[in-house]
């Protein structure tokens, strides 16, 4: 009996060691990993983010173009160089299509098949569709959400400013989420008026790890074949998300009805029929791409939905609020946008519009800055989608499956790429040829870019503006020059304690 227990301990240990030797044959530097868990503990417990992991890498190799990694027991790589980075997202693209966040090719949870997160056929579908979704036309058409929402953000910023201090972060969050609800659903969120409104709960539940969802993503990266079936998301999330979506297209007889909301061009795209396109994954006997099609069902309609929610309000809060955490301790720059606010408002007749945020460079710079010292989404993964494939710059090869890391946070503050990182310097982003490819990737880059990068940002400097244009914002006595990131991020990077300042009136 003693024999037989051993004999399966050891089988145990070996198995959860099996895949360990794969960066040590092919020459690639790496951390020890721990059996099961590979170097991948701290994220797995919830005391460092992806970003926070990655970064650690990149710092602790600074003479190598690429580092192994170990999530659970499966052999990823980050990468350290430009120009193997520009290969993966733009060059190659097609040989790292995918994301790779799905831990099972054939079993995606419905709110992951959007945009964002579907791999494979699935995202190209996806994408079709969804080409023109955010047009210059489209995003004149939904400005007035925007305008709209700037207008309550300064008469929500007017009783803050009576406080000694306030989290910028949740402010600007109430504010983008009040937009989503506007522009994606047509509703009213009053989360500026409401600061316990259901939506902004439902939106911090977004983002919230709890212990079921740490323990649910770890089996799923530890264990993928056994915990296929088990869901990132709570299921108290999908069902919010569903019930949210089905409410809204019942109420319209799931037809469009020209609010030009996100909804709404989603029900337009369901009207056009099916999405057809030449599969990344099928050949015919010919070797020639199969045409793959599908409907665009109501499923679909909700996790795009989901993503637009969750992105949307997010990350435009994160930029814009650590936008306006930098000016509180940069007056220079802060008096020079407002400066610039006020001159090009004048002609808009104080209003915040499409063409008035257009015209705010000096704003635009300090926005760039910021997501240069603190992108929202902190590194990038891609998955190699083809039999092989070979990194002509260091003759590497690894197999299909394998995942790449580019760790944006890391990039965009390594000194031999940005003078003086740590610094607040928007004159980097003077002119277009500041914008360094393979570098600055805040929005990513290639064909899986993101496609709201235009929305986003002129929601996020719309909603600086409208603060700008009102009232100074100064360091608090809460307030941290530099604040701690926070270990729990998934995707999007926050800070432990929020961002507090001080409003006051100009």
């Amino acid at each position: 009996m003693f024999y037989v227990v051993f004999f399966c301990v050891l089988l145990f240990y070996f198995y959860g060691i099996r895949t360990f030797n794969y960066w040590r044959n092919r020459g690639i530097k790496n951390d020890k990993p721990l059996p099961y868990f590979g170097n991948n503990l701290k994220q797995f417990v919830q005391k460092s983010s992806m970003a926070m992991v990655a970064t650690d890498l990149y710092k602790r190799y600074p003479e190598e173009k690429v580092v192994g990694f170990f999530r659970g027991t499966s052999p990823e790589l980050v990468i350290r160089d430009p120009v193997i980075i520009k290969r993966i997202l733009v060059t190659d693209f097609q040989h790292f299509y995918a994301r790779g966040f799905n831990t099972h090719e054939t079993v995606i949870e419905p709110l992951l098949q959007n945009l964002f997160f579907a791999d494979g056929d699935l995202w190209r579908l996806i994408r079709q569709r969804f080409g023109q979704s955010f047009s210059t036309g489209k995003i004149k058409s939904m400005f007035s959400f925007i305008t709209d929402g700037a207008e309550k953000l300064q008469s929500l910023a007017n009783d803050i400013s009576e406080l000694d201090s306030y989290d910028i972060k949740e402010l600007m969050a109430r504010y983008t989420t009040d937009f989503i609800g506007a522009c994606g659903f047509g509703i009213n969120m009053d989360t500026l008026g409401n600061d316990s409104s259901e939506f902004r709960k439902l939106g911090k539940r977004i983002f919230q790890r709890t212990f079921r969802d740490s323990v649910a993503g770890a089996s799923k990266y530890i264990f993928p074949d056994l915990c296929r079936y088990i869901n990132f998301l709570a299921p108290e999330l999908e069902t919010s998300i569903n019930t949210l979506v089905q409410k809204v297209m019942h109420y319209r007889n799931y037809k469009p009805c020209g609010r030009n909301d996100f909804i709404d061009i989603m029900l337009e795209l369901k009207e056009r029929g099916k999405i057809s396109v030449e599969s990344l994954n099928l050949k015919d006997s010919n070797g020639c791409p199969k045409i793959v099609e599908m409907e665009f069902t109501d499923l679909l309609i909700t996790a795009q939905s989901f993503l637009f929610f969750g992105a949307g309000f997010e990350t435009t809060s994160t930029t814009s609020s650590f936008t306006l955490h930098q000016l509180a301790y940069h007056p220079d720059w802060q008096l020079k946008v407002q400066n610039e606010i006020d001159r090009v408002l004048i002609k808009y007749n104080g209003k915040i519009t499409y063409e008035a945020v257009n015209e705010m460079q000096c704003l635009e710079k300090c926005f760039y800055e910021a997501m240069r010292l603190y992108p929202a989404v902190g590194f990038l993964m891609r998955k190699c989608t083809t039999s092989s494939y070979t990194f002509p710059e260091i003759g590497l090869t690894i197999d299909k499956g394998v995942k790449v890391i580019i760790p944006i946070q890391a990039i965009h503050n390594d000194e031999k790429y940005f003078y003086e990182p740590n610094k607040f310097h928007p004159d980097r982003f003077t002119s277009s040829k500041d914008m360094k490819n393979s570098i600055f990737l805040p929005f990513g880059d290639g064909p899986r870019a993101c496609i709201a990068a235009r929305l986003g940002k002129l929601l996020a400097m719309a909603g600086i503006a409208a603060i700008l244009h009102k009232f100074q914002v100064e360091p608090s006595a809460e307030s941290k020059q530099f604040p701690e990131p926070d270990p729990m991020g998934i995707v999007s990077e926050s800070f432990i304690g929020g961002l507090p300042i001080k409003l006051r009136r100009r």
